[in-house]
């Protein structure tokens, strides 16, 4: 018989565990290719380069036994890299691992002075140093913060130079020869030890520094922000990078959890562009939750936001030659109507089309000589929406379609009419005054996390069930 504490105990963890599998469900998955990581690898080895060449060399002395000779005492000093040539270089992804940067047939070259003591000669003059072959293997590990940025980090660096040239000018140079091999040793083993420092330095100062300038809080306007912050570590795979994102939008006065969870996104397996993103249906759909709770969904329109030239007109003596018992309740004065969503309206994307089903609620008021407010009546809309959406400038941009507008009477203090009197109403209001508003807060779009310096070329898009795939190549500026 199995103990109580222990079914206890295992299905806590099961109840942990399912829990858990929730909440890192990403909203977002920004994913990086070997091409992409191929393009970072050409702009990081030129910081690389810049890196090594200010590699502090120090003057350095000694003497060496020349046997029957005696000792020569030598010196070298105003050591200084003149040029770094880092020609073949990759990234490879190292699964659950993380990344290995390799360098291979690298050529580095010295120059400073020499300063020669045996007996009474003297003499000094200048020195080429080429070391050639050289090797470089770091690891690089991902990770996060506790803000949900990523970090990167060196591990395991290793540097070798395979071949060592060292020309002198002067007029002993046969005396040098005597301890060419003894120069060159001590010239190899100051530049090994450091190669992995100025690599570490790179890494640490420049590529991690720039990674957290990722924008984990996005802000959109006084009332919400989207959470692009990390989930976990990124996860390194056979042929990609993958950096799963909350891709949440939040209140910014007062942050609530929104009531549903994100779906799942798998990824196909594209690799032709630097740099995916995906975006799920979760992230908009939190969007509308956010703006329902804070009650930013409602739209007053009154006469003076329609044409002069429309017949429509929001007064009365309009609505009256309609309903009758309107204007003679309210005669000669201006209709307000409340626009208002009742429910988050909630977006489905699936792989031919992107799709709402908005319901709004107008309220009709009379507006009486004192400015206040008299009910008329309460219709409900319904009707369905088509969204297109596109990338612009590293911004999700959209732009809504509507179909036929349907009304419904949910209460009249004007006694009863026929609700579909109103239609044209209805459907003028919402096509030609609140669609194009809506369309231009939409056209304003919502930003993709970026790095600073980074900027979207070549994009496409791609919908799926449930999320959209952005692809595209990146340019560092």
């Amino acid at each position: 018989m199995v103990r109580a504490d222990t079914l206890y105990l295992v299905l806590s963890v099961a109840v942990c565990v399912e829990a858990a599998a929730e909440a890192v469900k990403p909203g977002a998955i920004v994913r990086l290719t070997q091409k992409g990581l191929d393009y970072a690898r050409q702009e990081g080895i030129s910081v690389l380069q810049q890196q090594l060449s200010q590699i502090h060399l120090p003057d350095f002395s000694g003497s060496y036994d020349v046997g029957f000779l005696g000792n020569v005492d030598y010196r070298f000093s105003g050591l200084v890299i003149s040029s770094v040539q880092l020609a073949d270089s990759q990234v490879s992804l190292i699964p659950s691992v993380g990344l290995k940067l390799t360098i291979s047939g690298a050529f580095i070259q010295i120059d400073g002075n020499w300063d020669v003591r045996y007996t009474f000669i003297h003499e000094d003059g200048s020195l080429n140093l080429k070391l050639m072959g050289v090797s470089i293997s770091a690891g690089l590990i991902l990770g996060s913060d506790t803000s949900g940025r990523p970090t990167i980090s060196p591990a395991d660096c290793s540097s070798h130079i395979s071949n060592v040239e060292v020309h002198m000018s002067g007029t002993i140079g046969w005396l040098v020869d005597l301890f060419h091999g003894t120069v060159e040793s001590a010239l190899r083993q100051t530049m090994e030890s450091q190669i992995c420092p100025a690599v570490t330095e790179s890494i640490n100062t420049k590529l991690d520094p720039l990674l957290k300038t990722l924008p984990v809080i996005a802000n959109i306007d006084h009332t919400s922000a989207i959470d692009y912050s990390l989930t976990g570590p990124p996860s390194v795979l056979t042929g990609w990078v993958d950096v799963q994102l909350k891709g949440e939008f939040f209140d910014v006065s007062h942050r609530t959890a929104p009531p549903f969870s994100a779906p799942e996104m798998p990824l196909p397996p594209e690799q032709g562009l630097m740099v995916y993103f995906g975006v799920s249906e979760y992230l908009f759909n939190t969007a509308a939750y956010v703006y329902q709770l804070a009650g930013a969904l409602v739209f007053n329109l009154t006469d003076d936001m329609i044409p002069k030239d429309s017949i429509i007109r929001l007064n009365t003596s309009f609505l009256g030659t309609l309903i009758p018992q309107v204007l003679k309740m309210y005669p000669d004065m201006l209709v307000k109507l409340k626009m208002s969503s009742p429910s988050v309206q909630a977006l489905k994307i699936k792989p031919d089309n992107l799709t709402m089903w908005p319901v709004v609620d107008v309220q009709a008021f009379a507006i009486l000589p004192n400015s206040s407010l008299a009910s008329l009546f309460l219709i409900q809309l319904t009707t369905n929406a088509t969204a297109k959406v596109a990338l612009d400038s590293g911004r999700i941009i959209g732009n809504l379609d509507l179909g036929r507008v349907e009304t419904k009477l949910v209460h009249s203090d004007v006694g009863p009419f026929s609700v579909s009197l109103l239609n044209e109403i209805a459907n003028y209001c919402v096509s030609r005054i609140l669609l194009p508003r809506l369309n231009v807060i939409l056209k304003k779009g919502l930003p993709l996390p970026l790095i600073d310096h980074v900027e979207i070329t070549d994009s496409v898009l791609q919908t799926y069930e449930h999320y959209l795939l952005f692809g595209a190549n990146v340019r560092y500026v």
